[in-house]
């Protein structure tokens, strides 16, 4: 009698942990970060959450702060800037450093350097990082490279067009804007768009698929006149 009962509990065992499997390797909350492995998360994680505005406080002051430092750059020099800033964090930590010798006088304490906790921080970078983060800029680097050979050397004639498309548009667009007015536009769309698509996702996604389908269906037409190219497609 011990027998079949061991075997009808049995199954609920497996069961229980079948069905703790799915949460254990899926899922997660809504807006958390994209599963991208316990290795490669850190630093795509960080970004994610920044530009989807998980942390207001932050994001708002790193949308800011880049804000303001291209509004700068859009009215002064980058010499100009780059010395005002230099000055403002110069006169942060000066006061700072002034006002905590001050208080220390008149209290007659011994706290010490008020900035001692971050000059003992230790930041060398050892050769083995640093050939890290060169080798990973190598790789794109060298990706960068095949991808300009092939578009300058017509391996694809499509693509070339559409690079030449492309390059023919941002002549225009370079016509009214400036370098610096374009990486403002591109920083409010940077913190703008990810979390409007978010909220509106499922409208967002009818209209691109719809905008897509037409894309290609043109693409296929202009493809099937090119000499070479249909028949490239039929090998």
């Amino acid at each position: 009698m011990a027998e079949p009962s061991a075997a009808t509990q049995s199954p609920s065992v497996s069961s229980s942990s079948s069905g703790a499997e799915p949460s254990a390797l899926g899922g997660g909350s809504p807006g958390a970060c994209p599963a991208l492995g316990a290795k490669s998360c850190g630093s795509s994680c960080a970004v994610h959450d920044l530009i989807f505005w998980r942390d207001v406080k932050k994001t708002g002051f790193v949308f800011g702060t880049t804000l303001i430092m291209l509004l700068s750059l859009a009215a002064f020099s980058v010499i100009s800037v780059v010395s005002y800033l230099i000055l403002a964090l110069l006169s942060v930590t000066i006061s700072f450093r002034v006002y905590k010798s001050v208080i220390q006088a008149v209290q007659k304490s011994e706290e010490g350097h008020p900035f001692k906790a971050y000059l003992d921080v230790d930041i060398t970078l050892s050769s083995e990082a640093f050939h890290n983060y060169v080798n990973a800029a190598m790789v794109h680097i060298n990706r960068a490279l095949k991808l300009i050979i092939r578009l300058f050397l017509v391996e694809d004639l499509v693509d070339s067009l559409k690079l030449a498309v492309f390059m023919w548009l941002m002549t225009y667009v370079g016509a009214v804007f400036n370098g610096i007015t374009l990486l403002i536009l591109a920083e409010l769309l940077i913190f703008s768009v990810p979390i409007v698509y978010e909220k509106y996702k499922t409208q967002i996604d009818h209209y691109v698929g719809i905008a897509r389908d037409q894309t290609k269906s043109i693409v296929e037409k202009i493809q099937a006149k090119l000499p070479g190219i249909a028949k490239k497609k039929a090998e």
